[in-house]
């Protein structure tokens, strides 16, 4: 804490002093005063708001060039280039009717990087992300392959993240940073339009379902200061916001075909447009394929659909509904010896996975007037997963006997509702932001065996018991949790430069566990023992008080140091309470975790050049993890899953990305070579353990260093991309094995992947993309799996080229 408080003196004691002008101007609309607009310069602490006489006034303003950004509700928002000298400044600022309120424009200068990455303003929406580290991906100017949601290219240029690369299809997403485990993007709050996608948001914050990125228009990542406003994670938060429909057509068509390596096929199409009141827009995406290893064929649906109705300018009401499902046939896992010997071969052929997924939400907009505006949006889940095949060890062969059977079913809805108030304290305007949020989920998990897969059964997913000592090994919980929270950040301006963020979030939080399982102890011949049904009915309730508090120092109009710090916790979630798995093992003991991460960096977001470095440090108490161990007979090996130790991880994260061409032509240019450059460091270790075996060493899924750099260009109707990633080793358990016979624990090697993508506008209508990836056909893996689509070793995909066609109607 003494470093934050020195930095805080530091910013202090440098105030600008240097010369600075006044900028002021009127705001009119259909000939008129526009009172209240709100008037800021982008990428700055300086912003204010209009009088009744639609006037404005900036003081205290250094030299330089700046973007003018004037918006009111009821009116398109503007944008200004304009420059500061030596004298005081006048704007005429002219504003048009708009239809409807837009969330945000960005209209970039000649000059400006189009990279498909940039970073959250201070203040977006309905949040604050002012002192925070902050991240966006903008679909529309990435050259990547979106048909199958390609992580390594989507990600590329967010720093630190560690990608589990399950399938070439991308239908499930596995990012991880920080030193957190990538798991279904489970230490991430992982939402959609800002509402929550994941199977449970307290219990199971696992997400099965991946939005298509044919049908985003940008991903927004915070990183551990999310926790204020989007509640209990360590990793931060990950917002994939949809495409909207056209707002200047009734009806606007795209439609893309891909065809690919493996049998991939995928077709997406998509309508929207405005007429009157109402902005409406659909999405359907089918994709299938045989896999790059025998019985990994798949076949996946999805569908979404928007609507947003505009009583006047001041009142909009949305509602959102998705579906998606499919059917996926997994290959099982490998030994270190089998994968070495060919990468590609498949010895289970009977695991099969499957999922629906139904996401609804209703969200209300109202601005109560130009400085006060409320949102509230309710949302909810229907959604299972059925998960059949064989988890015993991947070194012993396939005996045909019947199949583990595990089945979630998900019932959930919520409200998180907002107000943000823009006011001024003396001359220097503030942003208040207050929330409530109440959760409520209900899953039904059983587990048990199904039937062996022959006779055409091979994904009958139904509980079928062939002897009576199978029906004694089931487990049938029902897991319903309650959660309410209040929040509060506010932005103080205290100088033109400096601002001071605070956070508080009140959670309290109720989890259960009702329901039944048999304990079966089996003699060395596989014989049950004494089987016995145990009744078991657990509560948890627990309230805290998480506080936080960010910085933020505009050093010169582009460059800005941030820097925060703010508690952490995560609740314990279905898996850690009742699991019925030979693979792995809970400690009965086990707590919530609980900690704290902090963030201290450099930035630079506009012009030609761009740059992100910074420090990170997370603190963790009571962290779970995987200790290797076995049973009293040291004959059966398994994962622990405990609370291992603390954890403490270091890091530093840079991101810089510059148009070359253009800094050695000028802005007039007609071409633009992008290059960026994407590096990580990270040290993550246990501290404090009780077991000597773990003491000291390097926490799982933590590779030390993690890098990437490319190059994108970009001349008249062609864009061209390569990029090269390097992740460097990483263990699987606590205990940093090295190998272990059954590939479940083991080391997962550095490895280096290229990819190459390339778009071209053929017309107005129509363009033509293709990607190779894996440009080396390098053989690899990202993970060992200790449950599906494993256990084993889950080798990545070989060389794989897609090609798409596009048009445009």
């Amino acid at each position: 804490m003494k470093a934050f408080y020195i930095l805080f003196l530091l910013f202090v004691c440098t105030a600008a002093r240097a010369q600075t002008i006044s900028i002021t101007g009127t705001v009119t609309g259909d000939k008129h005063a526009v009172a209240g607009a709100t008037v800021v310069l982008q990428n700055t602490g300086y912003r204010t708001v209009t009088n009744e006489n639609g006037d404005f006034t900036l003081t205290n303003i250094p030299p330089g060039n700046y973007i003018l950004q004037v918006s009111s509700v009821g009116y398109t928002i503007v944008n200004k280039n304009i420059t500061a000298g030596t004298t005081n400044l006048f704007v005429q600022v002219p504003l048009t009717t708009g239809t409807r309120q837009l969330d945000s424009v960005v209209v970039q200068a000649a000059g400006q990087l189009h990279s498909g990455f940039t970073r959250l303003h201070d203040v977006e929406g309905m949040a604050i992300y002012a002192g925070k580290k902050t991240e966006v991906v903008v679909m529309k100017d990435m050259v990547a392959n979106k048909a199958t949601n390609n992580s390594r290219q989507l990600y590329a240029k967010v720093a630190g993240l560690n990608i589990w690369e399950n399938d070439g299809a991308g239908i499930q997403l596995a990012i991880g940073g920080r030193g957190l485990s990538p798991n279904r993007v489970s230490n991430f709050n992982t939402r959609q339009n800002g509402y929550d996608i994941s199977a449970d948001a307290l219990g199971y914050p696992e997400s099965y379902y991946t939005p298509p990125a044919e049908a985003v228009e940008r991903i927004e990542i915070v990183r551990g200061a999310a926790s204020l406003q989007y509640g209990t994670q360590f990793g931060g938060m990950i917002n994939f916001k949809m495409n909207h429909g056209s707002d200047s057509e009734k009806i606007a068509i795209n439609t893309r075909l891909t065809g690919g390596s493996y049998g991939f096929f995928n077709t997406a199409t998509s309508v929207g447009g405005t007429v009157n009141k109402l902005n409406y827009y659909a999405f359907f995406q089918h994709k299938s394929g045989d896999g790059y290893r025998p019985n990994s064929a798949f076949n996946a649906n999805t569908g979404y659909a928007a609507a947003t109705y505009s009583f006047n300018n001041r009142l909009s009401v949305t509602a959102q509904y998705t579906h998606l499902d499919y059917l996926e046939h997994q290959p099982g896992g490998l030994t270190d010896a089998d994968f070495a010997k060919n990468p590609r071969q498949s010895v289970r052929a009977r695991n099969w996975f499957k999922v629906n997924w139904n996401l609804g939400a209703v969200s209300l907009d109202y601005h109560l007037n130009p400085q006060l505006t409320f949102n509230t949006r309710f949302f909810g889940l229907l959604a299972n997963r059925q998960a059949l095949g064989l988890l015993t060890f991947i070194n012993r062969i396939d005996d045909g006997s019947d199949r583990n059977l595990y089945i979630d079913h998900y019932r959930n809805w919520g409200n998180e509702s907002r107000l943000l108030y823009q006011y001024n304290i003396g001359n220097m305007p503030a942003t208040a932001l207050v929330g409530f949020r109440y959760y409520s989920g209900h899953t039904n998990r059983q587990q048990g065996y199904g039937n062996n897969g022959s006779g055409g059964n091979a994904s009958d997913f139904t509980f079928t018991p062939t002897k009576a000592s199978d029906s004694l090994r089931y487990s049938d919980y029902v897991f319903p949790n309650h959660n309410t929270a209040v929040f509060a950040e506010n932005i103080f301006r205290i100088t033109p430069k400096l601002n001071i963020i605070p956070g508080v979030r009140y959670e309290n939080i109720t989890t259960r566990a009702q329901g039944t399982y048999t304990n079966v102890v089996f003699d060395l011949a596989g014989n049950p023992i004494n089987p016995q049904q145990i009744t078991d009915n657990k509560q948890n309730k627990r309230q805290f008080l998480l506080g936080g508090i960010g910085f933020t120092y505009n050093l010169t109009q582009p460059i800005q140091l941030y820097a925060n710090i703010s508690q952490n916790y995560k609740a314990l979630n279905f898996n850690d309470l009742r699991t019925l798995n030979p693979n792995l093992r809970v400690d009965s003991s086990l707590q919530d975790e609980k900690g704290y991460s902090a963030d201290l960096g450099i930035r630079k977001s506009t012009g030609i050049f761009n740059f992100d470095a910074s420090l990170f440090m997370i603190h963790y108490n009571n962290k779970i993890g995987s200790i290797l161990s076995t049973d009293a007979t040291n004959f059966l090996i398994y994962n622990l899953r405990t609370n291992v130790a603390e954890s403490r991880h270091y890091g530093l994260e840079t991101y810089a990305e510059a148009d070359i061409w253009k800094w050695i032509k000028g802005p007039a240019a007609t071409t633009a070579v992008s290059l960026f450059s994407n590096f990580s460091l990270i040290s993550a270790k246990y501290i404090h353990s009780k077991e000597s075996a773990i003491e000291g060493r390097r926490v799982e899924f933590v590779p030390d260093v993690v890098f990437k750099t490319g190059v994108a260009v970009r001349h008249n109707r062609w864009a061209v991309s390569y990029q090269f990633s390097y992740t460097g080793k990483q263990f699987t358990d606590a205990t940093n094995a090295t190998y272990t016979d059954n590939a479940i624990d083991g080391l997962v090697p550095a490895y280096n992947i290229m990819d190459l993508s390339a778009d071209y506008r053929i017309s107005k209508h129509f363009s033509l993309s293709g990607s190779l990836n894996n440009l080396a056909n390098a053989k690899y893996f990202t993970r060992r799996a200790d449950s599906y689509p494993g256990p084993g070793i889950v080798p990545a995909d070989g060389r794989s080229f897609f090609l798409t066609l596009q048009a445009r109607l």
